[in-house]
């Protein structure tokens, strides 16, 4: 670390959230992927697990980086208090897309940024509107492997994108990571690019 300069931890592999800092000008001096059980507690809501997600992973980068600032993102869909976790397999992805076909849904994002053992966390909530989806669609989408990995079993930057007839809130949470808050925390605690 350079005199003076914070360093700052990715706690995510996310290729999205690496190209969302960047659009920002922000790079992190290092990625360390937190892996902890996502597993909602009974009764948990949708922001509550996005944020509790967040600061978890957070919290267990810095306990390896202490000295560094530590940020971690989280991303829940949900339709009602119903969770659309990653989908297992293509199957699931189908349910899900055939789900959020021609309704309303939201997406929340948690971001969590840690420095000398402070917390600091916020939620972003965006409702996203699908248009109705045939099972070709459907079918096409899912064949393009492209839900792996993802929240909801789609990607809005993705073939996905096609199936948004609106949007209400931010994109680049949707994503993965709300830019916005992102930058307000980091800035919230000294850290500087």
């Amino acid at each position: 670390m350079s005199e003076g300069r914070l360093e700052l931890v990715l706690a995510s592999s996310s290729p999205r959230r690496i190209e969302l800092l960047a659009q920002v000008g922000i790079k992190p001096d290092h990625i360390d992927p937190a892996d902890i059980d996502e597993t909602p507690l009974k009764g948990e809501t949708p922001p509550r697990l996005a944020e509790r997600l967040a600061t978890s992973k957070a919290q267990v980068v810095a306990s390896r980086r202490p000295q560094a600032v530590v940020l971690a993102a989280d991303t829940v869909v949900a339709v009602g208090r119903r969770f659309l976790e990653k989908a297992a397999d293509e199957a699931e992805a189908a349910r899900f897309l055939k789900l959020l076909s021609g309704r309303n849904h939201r997406v929340f994002t948690g971001v969590a940024v840690v420095r000398d053992g402070r917390t600091a966390v916020r939620i972003n909530e965006t409702r996203v509107t699908f248009k109705p989806l045939s099972d070709h669609e459907i079918a096409t989408y899912v064949a393009t492997g492209d839900w792996r990995g993802k929240a909801g079993g789609y990607g809005i930057q993705g073939p996905a994108g096609a199936f948004v007839q609106r949007i209400v809130g931010s994109h680049p949470s949707v994503m993965g990571l709300p830019l916005y808050e992102a930058v307000q925390l980091l800035l919230g605690v000294g850290w500087r690019a």
